[in-house]
């Protein structure tokens, strides 16, 4: 319940940051604050399933809530997100933007409810996942969106209230930021539609809580760990940024590795 409210939320504030106005402080505000919901979200999905089998109250109704509040926060509110920063950039036709953030959104419910058809219950099932999980796919365009954002220099601060990010941006030239702005924003219109496309693939996708949980004790794991979290804390923006296409790109390599091994190897890893 608590992912479904960060998605409502995310929502309202999209719509409330283009009822701002494009370029304006309060604009960037509730832009960032509506993807930074989204990336809360991401948190509390990742809890859900741990916190019910910590206090025996797995539940088929649970499982369908999970999927139910996943369509909101990580099906229509990116999206929604994504629009608001298009229309208000206006490089696209409203009906092209419209089409991008449709094949997200419609692709993800789908995903979501094959996930539920196939997918059966217990650990053991969720190591890895058919087609790029949604909360991913979420995840990587609030970070885009983001990075949209601090490029720009509306989120990062200036002068002594800038942040780590905002001093290093103040390094490079505000031309080439802004041609990075650019072609990020050209870029989401054919990343929405190839997120959602990913979400119904057959790409395998490993399941990242699995893999810490599975790793745990080790003392490299441990030393990963406090230094993903030092790095969070300092730059955010690229960290999350960088994540998101990493694990995108990782998946998508692997596929095509497996693929050149041939059938054999195909069958032997499922």
């Amino acid at each position: 319940m608590a992912n479904a409210g960060c998605g409502l939320l995310a929502i309202s504030k999209a719509i409330d940051a283009l009822a701002a106005g494009a370029g304006t402080q309060a604009y960037h505000d509730l832009l960032a604050s509506a993807c930074w919901l989204i990336v809360l979200a991401l948190v509390f999905d990742a809890l859900d399933g741990k916190v019910a089998r910590m206090t025996d109250t797995s539940s088929e109704m649970g499982a369908q809530l999970d999927s139910f509040a996943d369509c909101i926060t990580f099906g229509v509110a990116p999206a929604m997100v994504a629009k608001t920063m298009l229309e208000a950039e206006a490089l696209f036709h409203p009906r092209l933007n419209f089409l991008a953030i449709a094949c997200y959104t419609l692709l993800a419910i789908v995903r979501l409810a094959r996930f539920n058809l196939t997918t059966e219950p217990g650990e053991e099932h969720h190591r890895f996942f058919q087609g790029l999980p949604s909360p991913a796919a979420a995840g990587t365009v609030a970070a885009t969106m983001l990075m949209i954002l601090s490029l720009g220099g509306g989120v990062e601060g200036s002068g002594e209230q800038a942040t780590a990010v905002g001093r290093g941006l103040a390094f490079i030239p505000e031309s080439l930021r802004m041609n990075m702005v650019t072609g990020l924003e050209r870029m989401s219109i054919v990343l929405l539609p190839a997120l959602g496309f990913l979400m119904v693939s057959q790409v395998r996708y490993g399941h990242a809580m699995a893999s810490a949980a599975k790793s745990r004790g080790s003392s490299q794991t441990l030393v990963k760990w406090t230094v993903s979290a030092l790095v969070l804390y300092l730059v955010p923006v690229p960290f999350l940024f960088i994540l998101g296409y990493f694990y995108v790109g990782r998946g998508l390599v692997q596929a095509m590795r497996r693929k050149g091994q041939g059938p054999d190897t195909l069958r032997k890893v499922g």
